[in-house]
C-alpha cells in the first residue's frame, strides 16, 4: 500500500452531497451561492442553503479533511448530514496504525456521550475497519438538556503507517438507520490508489 497522500484517496459521493471546498482556495460565499443554485430550482431557497453550506464548508476547513460532503437530499429542509474522510498518520507514540487503535480512538466517552458507543469490525475494499456509533449531547443547558448529534464513523486501515476516519453526523433522530445505511454504503466506495 502506498504512503498515505490526499490525493490518492477516493471517496464516491452520493447523488444529493455537495462536496465541501476544503482544501481549494476559494471564496467560500460565492461558492456556496453557486453550490445552493445547483442544488435547488427556487431561488427562495438559495440563501438560506447557500448560508448554511458556506457554514459546513467553513467548519470542514477548521478539521482539515481528506474529503467533505453536505448531505442535501431535500433542499428545502437543508442539510440533513455532514461527511467527513480524514486521515490519520502513525507518529512517535503510535508508530502503527491498527483497527484497534482506531476502535480505541471512536470509542472514547466523553462527558457529552449521550449512550455508550457501539463498534463492530468489517473487512472493507480499502482495509480492515471498524465501525462505530456514538450519540453526543451538544450545547447543554444547566439542566442537562440539549441537542442530539449521532455519528456513524468508520476506522479503516489501509497500511500500518496511516488509517482513515469517515464520519457522518447528523441531528435527525428519525433518520438514524438511514443515515448509518448511506455510511455503510459510502465506506464501501473508499478507495486507495
Amino acid at each position: 500500500m502506498p504512503a498515505f497522500s490526499s490525493s490518492t484517496v477516493r471517496l464516491k459521493a452520493p447523488d444529493d452531497a455537495v462536496r465541501l471546498p476544503v482544501r481549494e482556495p476559494v471564496d467560500l460565499a460565492a461558492w456556496a451561492v453557486e453550490a445552493a443554485r445547483e442544488r435547488t430550482d427556487d431561488e427562495r431557497l438559495v440563501p438560506a442553503l447557500a448560508e448554511e453550506l458556506h457554514e459546513a464548508a467553513a467548519d470542514a476547513r477548521t478539521r482539515g479533511p481528506v474529503a467533505a460532503l453536505s448531505y442535501v437530499p431535500e433542499p428545502h429542509r437543508g442539510e440533513l448530514a455532514r461527511i467527513e474522510l480524514s486521515a490519520l498518520l502513525a507518529d512517535d507514540t503510535y508508530p502503527t496504525m491498527t483497527v484497534d487503535l482506531l476502535a480505541r480512538y471512536l470509542t472514547t466517552i466523553t462527558a457529552i456521550s449521550f449512550r455508550p458507543p457501539e463498534a463492530e469490525y468489517h473487512d472493507l475494499p480499502a482495509g480492515p475497519s471498524v465501525r462505530v456509533r456514538h450519540a453526543y449531547v451538544q450545547d447543554a443547558d444547566r439542566d442537562g438538556t440539549g441537542t442530539i448529534l449521532e455519528t456513524c464513523a468508520y476506522g479503516i486501515v489501509p497500511d500500518e503507517g496511516w488509517g482513515l476516519v469517515l464520519l457522518t453526523s447528523w441531528r435527525a433522530m428519525a433518520r438514524t438507520d438511514e443515515l448509518c445505511a448511506l455510511t455503510d454504503d459510502l465506506a464501501r466506495t473508499v478507495t486507495i490508489g
